[in-house]
């Protein structure tokens, strides 16, 4: 458990320093957002599910949605997010162990779980859907109410 929270603190830290040189290397995928084109209802929860990825999801998946290679996979472009939506609202919402194959590499970083809510879920991945160049549509608390909640752990005293 140690050396996995070493592990994200230095992601976390080698992750800030990369967001801040801003070389230009990479390209701004986030500028281009298909929410124009969805219903009232999911772009009014597009500022909400802003908010939540720039405060939890941008430490590992970056300002840009291209992750960082071989440890946090990209949200741009990403054939495994865009597969199953139903899944993509599970795991912000009650972490991932499994292992991922997304745009054909290979991912076995544990996901923590995100938020806490499906509504809050399903904004996020809304977002994402329609940012980082993604033309993913949409899913509807509808689509997803048989996804379900998982009681979190709390961390054992120490």
């Amino acid at each position: 458990m140690k050396r996995f929270a070493i592990l994200l603190l230095l992601v976390f830290a080698s992750g800030l320093i990369l967001s801040s040189c801003g070389s230009g290397s990479q390209p701004a995928t986030e500028e281009k957002s298909a929410a124009g084109a969805l219903p009232a209802d999911i772009q009014a929860m597009m500022p909400k599910g802003e908010q939540i990825y720039k405060t939890k999801c941008v430490v590992c998946h970056q300002t840009t949605g291209l992750g960082v290679e071989n440890v946090f996979p990209p949200l741009a472009s990403s054939d495994y997010l865009l597969a199953d939506k139903t899944r993509a609202v599970a795991q912000t919402l009650n972490g991932s162990k499994i292992e991922m194959i997304v745009n054909g590499k290979k991912y076995t970083q544990e996901m923590l779980p995100q938020v806490d809510t499906k509504e809050d879920a399903v904004a996020v991945i809304n977002y994402v859907l329609n940012n980082f160049g993604n033309n993913g549509g949409f899913v509807t608390l509808d689509e997803v109410k048989s996804v379900e909640v998982k009681p979190r752990t709390a961390a054992p005293a120490k």
